[in-house]
């Protein structure tokens, strides 16, 4: 843990007077000086565009920019490069869903299934689908503790149903979904399933041809990675048939006055020039976390969270949201502390040098579900310890009394 710890700079400093703890990798990651330094190799040694120059510098970017490409692809397990899309992160890529294949599949009548634990990025793309298209727009019902069990999922998903989209791990409550089961409940139904995979991608392995998905999204920000760079996977049957809904250079074949045809996949969906620095940053980023292992980086998450579950219940006032099972959650913890506001507490918490999240986290109608405007969150990764708990319940206490002591 240790030689982990030591390979990210920025958990090297005090905030206002204390030793950092950064709680707060599920809004962004760390990021390890492999990465930076290929980032930062690219732009000091390589920096060209890329598929377009014949000349050394072009090459270099080029062998680089798929050569990430390829470590998405082995990652996951997609069948081919073909399949790995570069975005701006999970949002792009989900509104690419929407966008190219919803609009050309779902029509007047037609439901779209998601559940009340979904990122508004994994929302509301479906929400201005149905709208527009006269869809109908169903919600999993969640279980008390945030679960969904495969009894709702198949009394929910109908002969109408084109899309299921779901999240493979809510930034909320932390719950993993059984994504395999649900795949192959909608594709009885004749249905695709779109997941989120934000929040999965950085903590547990992904294979996307076991689990049966026809679209996968994440970020690489989450993932040690640089920010503005994405991934979408996608079957490539589905992806052929697909229109691109983004044009310009970089994603052409052949353009004439009146008319335009476009380069096979992954290109035509990837107009303009792309961000080459952060694929590079993310191809690095997953060669950091497969040199560690992500059933070793799961493990360790699911030993934090329980171990800060079990010194948080000590905390009169202290509610939990999700699973209490930590092997059925990822590595987060949602809570509120009673009569003290998530932002008033996140705030004596970073007096502290302790950095956790609040607000609806971009999860507006599970807030509504759970009965509260807002929350605090802590998210754990591979370089966070027991000492870090302790500093988090210790800040927890600080803020408890403080406040009662206030009002």
């Amino acid at each position: 843990m240790n030689e982990i710890r030591k390979q990210f700079p920025v958990l090297n400093q005090e905030v206002n007077g204390h030793p950092l703890v950064y709680l707060d990798s599920a809004a962004t990651s760390q990021k390890p000086i492999q990465v930076l330094e290929a980032v930062k190799s690219y732009y000091e040694l390589d920096n060209s565009n890329v598929h377009r120059g014949v000349h050394t510098l072009g090459n270099r970017a080029t062998d680089s920019y798929e050569g990430a490409r390829e470590k998405i692809r082995k990652f996951i397990n997609a069948n081919s490069t073909k399949e790995i899309i570069y975005t701006r992160g999970t949002t792009t890529s989900l509104n690419t869903v929407a966008g190219a294949y919803g609009r050309m599949h779902v029509n007047e009548g037609d439901e779209i299934v998601i559940s009340y634990m979904e990122h508004h990025s994994n929302l509301i793309p479906w929400q201005q689908l149905a709208k527009e298209k006269g869809a109908v727009l169903k919600y999993f019902d969640l279980e008390q503790d945030g679960t969904i069990t495969l009894e709702t999922v198949r009394s929910t998903i109908t002969d109408k149903t084109k899309i299921v989209a779901i999240t493979m791990a809510s930034n909320v409550l932390g719950t993993i979904n059984p994504i395999k089961e649900i795949a192959e409940i909608a594709h009885n139904a004749g249905a695709v399933i779109v997941v989120d995979a934000a929040q999965a991608a950085p903590h547990m392995p992904i294979d996307v041809q076991d689990l049966d998905c026809d679209f996968l999204a994440f970020s690489g920000h989450k993932m040690c990675g640089p920010t503005g760079i994405g991934v979408l996977y996608g079957k490539q049957a589905l992806l052929e048939e697909m229109e691109p809904i983004e044009f310009g250079g970089e994603m052409i074949d052949f353009v004439d006055l009146y008319d335009s045809t476009w380069k096979e996949l992954p290109w035509k969906f990837e107009g303009g020039t792309p961000n080459i620095a952060g694929a590079i940053g993310l191809g690095a980023a997953i060669d950091f976390l497969t040199e560690i292992g992500l059933e070793k980086i799961a493990e360790h998450e699911h030993s934090l969270v329980e171990y800060a579950m079990d010194e948080m219940d000590k905390i009169e006032g202290v509610s939990i949201y999700g699973p209490r099972d930590p092997q059925k959650r990822c590595g987060l913890i949602t809570f509120n502390i009673d009569g003290v506001h998530p932002h008033d507490l996140a705030t004596v918490l970073d007096m502290n040098g302790i950095a956790v999240r609040a607000g609806h986290h971009c999860a507006q109608p599970l807030m509504k579900w759970l009965q509260c405007t807002a929350t605090a969150r802590a998210s754990f990764y591979m370089y966070n310890t027991k000492e870090d708990v302790d500093r988090l319940v210790e800040g927890l206490r600080i803020a408890k009394e403080y406040f009662n002591d206030v009002f």
